[in-house]
């Protein structure tokens, strides 16, 4: 594809504490970022130097004042900073009010420049949920964050595989998330008959856009073996089975509530073309266990792409050099995907 025609993708540098710096440093020499996109760097230029001579890749941070002021090269990266620069005096390895003021800064202004069209999609690094809260911002995470910005009440967060591997379907395997970044305590009661049928919708959606021409979509059960007939629990007959009925009354190939522990072998042997889950742990464990540097965060239902690589800030191994772009590499290719469908 000529270099005209490739999306430009904002990549945040998430929590400046973390891998974040590193991973999108190693992506930006990687060539093949530059055939899926024109790449620029949302971030403190400081940083992103910083991280340009851990790795020793062979690359040059270009300032600039505008996302769109200059075009990128493979050799070259434009960096924007939208924000102050305190976070260029940030520690690395640690919770810090500063990154996680920054980290909000950087998606914000990358959302925006999304919003008006500058940029076509954005792969974010993974930030701090602790260093949000140090910083008085009262978010989960990037996905609640995006959904306030873009001002929609029905989103999701999905884990996507690509084909290939365990994952038998053509068109990859996604997870959708019913409830999120919240404790398992409160599960049960956040569960609703109308938001299990929104994320089926959703996954659906998501489906059909990357061109899987008649999506399949399994239901998770809350409880083990589903319930049992009602002896572990009631959700499966009285919430999720119902959301799965209207589901199919719409015209989506759903079916469930299955038991977990099965429903996730059975959907990477092809059977299901995506998967509902009704908490975090539920899908991620699976996905992560079978491609943990291949599974891409998709927040679904925003008038944006935007996507994410599934690992966290990773403390315990930040500025060290030897952090993975392989995760991240990924996200911005199905960005880059999601934006030409």
């Amino acid at each position: 594809m000529p270099a005209a025609e490739r999306p430009r993708i904002a990549l945040t540098l998430g929590d400046v504490a973390g891998i974040g710096p590193e991973v999108v440093t190693r992506a930006c020499a990687d060539p093949r970022l530059h055939d899926w996109c024109r790449p620029v760097v949302v971030g403190h230029p400081a940083v992103f130097h910083r991280a340009v001579e851990l790795t020793g890749v062979p690359l040059t941070v270009a300032e600039t004042t505008s996302i769109a002021a200059l075009e990128p090269r493979p050799d070259c990266i434009p960096c924007w900073n939208p924000t102050d620069d305190t976070a260029s005096q940030v520690p690395p390895g640690r919770n810090d009010a500063r990154a996680g003021r920054a980290a909000y800064d950087y998606l914000s202004a990358a959302i925006r420049e999304a919003l008006a069209g500058t940029v076509q999609g954005i792969t974010t690094a993974p930030l701090s949920k602790a260093a949000l809260h140090l910083a008085g911002l009262d978010y989960p995470g990037h996905t609640e964050i995006l959904a306030e910005q873009c001002g929609v009440a029905e989103f999701a967060m999905m884990l996507y595989l690509p084909s290939g591997g365990p994952i038998q379907s053509p068109q990859g395997l996604g997870v959708v998330h019913t409830t999120l970044h919240t404790s398992i305590r409160s599960v049960p009661e956040l569960l609703s008959t109308a938001g299990i049928r929104e994320k089926i919708l959703l996954i659906d959606h998501f489906l059909s856009k990357v061109q899987c021409p008649s999506p399949r979509i399994g239901v998770c059960a809350l409880n083990p073996h589903a319930g049992e007939e009602g002896l572990f629990g009631d959700e499966e007959a009285r919430l999720i089975a119902p959301a799965v009925a209207e589901a199919r009354q719409a015209g989506i190939a759903a079916a469930g509530p299955f038991p977990a522990d099965t429903l996730l072998k059975r959907a990477c042997a092809g059977e299901f073309d995506g998967v509902v889950a009704m908490y975090h742990d539920q899908g991620h464990i699976a996905l992560k266990l079978i491609g943990f540097n291949r599974a891409v965060n998709v927040t679904l239902g925003l008038p944006i792409v935007r996507t994410s690589p599934s690992h966290g800030t990773a403390f315990d191994i930040a500025w060290q050099g030897t952090a993975s772009a392989e995760g991240f590499l990924e996200a911005v290719r199905i960005a880059a995907l999601l934006c030409g469908a």
